[in-house]
């Protein structure tokens, strides 16, 4: 068959396919009606999440209304204690500099615990071992070290993804993170949080267009025998990139009837996050007895500055470069919203990123190679004492609480 022929016979197969999906009425959603949706619950958890551009309906019962007494016995890691916040933003494979980035931070003989851990995309495959501690290291260097574009995605045929919500299949990835996340890494987090310790992950919940952040140490902790799974779709949607990754399913009740979701990359809305902006968190901390200010670090999987690339006037190309750059920007848009809620609540903020002089370039989505380099070069900066710094590059001129 020459060039020309089997040109056309792949055209004639796109459009057939084309055709085939303009006529195809098979429903594949069972979403809540209006009235019901915002009466829908998980598990019947009700603090298993919470919208993360609103304050948490249930915070003030959980912290302000109780006695000192009450609020000491159900949160004994917070009360009293000095506070650390982790932060871990989205990156894809860039997320290797975080993990080196913490393992260094262990080898300097610094890392902190932390009371609060968060995690976005990449951040949301780091955050789980961030916020176990040390002791799951090797863990997370394995998973940033050793993995493969072919242990994070399937490819799809070209026709076929006319058929499917997204390119790639990511079965490889919910592979893992089954493997990973099995049932005593469950239990050690649940462990945690019934210490009063936190851990969140941000999805991206497609119908609402909004940031949604779940409380993975509430859904541990629940008894219910599908929680296990539960958290392993919330990780696996919080790294689903929209159209790339196909969402994730989210099943949810309301009158005894189920319905479902679907979430995508936690990405999607916040590139990074810490709490809800409308939550006044001076108020908690005062009933936590906190000592002093927070610290809270973020850990940025991504440069800052902007990277020249000449773009050929085609769509893809165009496609390509214009997704960059509204992410590198909502990221820094993100941190410095993350500064801002800093110095308002008094905490002390700790900024770290990916270095500008850091030049390499990945062969592939998952480029093992690009993402040891990246893990090294973050396991070094941080074991000989990573220079932190007090404020986004693009707010210098704006004083910090050091400044005052």
């Amino acid at each position: 068959m020459n060039i020309r022929t089997n040109t056309t016979s792949i055209y004639t197969a796109l459009l057939l396919s084309l055709i085939l999906v303009g006529c195809s009425s098979t429903p594949l959603r069972n979403a809540a009606p209006d009235a019901i949706d915002p009466t829908v619950s998980i598990l019947g958890i009700p603090d298993a999440r919470f919208w993360g551009d609103r304050k948490p309906p249930r915070v003030d019962e959980t912290i302000l209304d109780r006695s000192r007494d009450e609020i000491h016995a159900l949160f004994p890691a917070m009360f009293g204690k000095p506070h650390n916040y982790l932060a871990v933003s989205g990156g894809g494979q860039d997320g290797a500099f975080g993990a080196g980035l913490l393992l260094g931070w262990t080898a300097a003989g610094n890392r902190p615990d932390f009371q609060i851990v968060t995690g976005v995309s990449t951040g949301a495959l780091i955050a789980p071992w961030a916020f176990l501690g040390p002791r799951h290291d090797a863990t997370l260097k394995e998973l940033y070290t050793t993995l493969t574009t072919k242990d994070i995605l399937r490819k799809r045929w070209l026709v076929s993804i006319l058929f499917r919500e997204a390119a790639v299949d990511s079965t490889p990835l919910l592979n893992k993170i089954q493997q990973y996340v099995d049932d005593n890494v469950v239990q050690d987090i649940a462990a945690e949080h019934k210490k009063g310790r936190r851990l969140f992950i941000g999805t991206t919940t497609i119908d609402h267009m909004r940031p949604m952040i779940w409380d993975i140490g509430a859904i541990a902790s629940s008894g219910q025998a599908t929680a296990k799974e539960l958290i392993h779709k919330v990780m696996l949607a919080s790294a689903s990139i929209p159209g790339a990754f196909p969402p994730v399913k989210i099943n949810v009740t309301a009158n005894g009837e189920q319905y479902d979701e679907l979430h995508v990359d936690g990405g999607t809305t916040n590139q990074v996050f810490v709490y809800p902006p409308s939550l006044d968190w001076r108020k908690y901390m005062k009933r936590l007895e906190v000592p002093g200010r927070a610290n809270l670090y973020v850990i940025r999987n991504a440069q800052l500055a902007p990277r020249r690339t000449v773009v050929q006037p085609r769509i893809l190309p165009i496609a390509r470069q214009s997704i960059s750059s509204l992410i590198r920007t909502q990221g820094i848009g993100d941190v410095e919203l993350i500064y801002a809620e800093s110095i308002r609540d008094g905490h002390n903020f700790h900024l770290s990123f990916i270095p500008d002089d850091f030049q390499e370039l990945p062969k592939e989505p998952f480029d093992k190679a690009y993402m040891n380099k990246l893990f090294e070069l973050g396991f070094t900066l941080a074991k000989s004492g990573y220079k932190w710094l007090d404020k986004p590059p693009g707010m210098v001129g704006i004083k910090s609480l050091k400044d005052k």
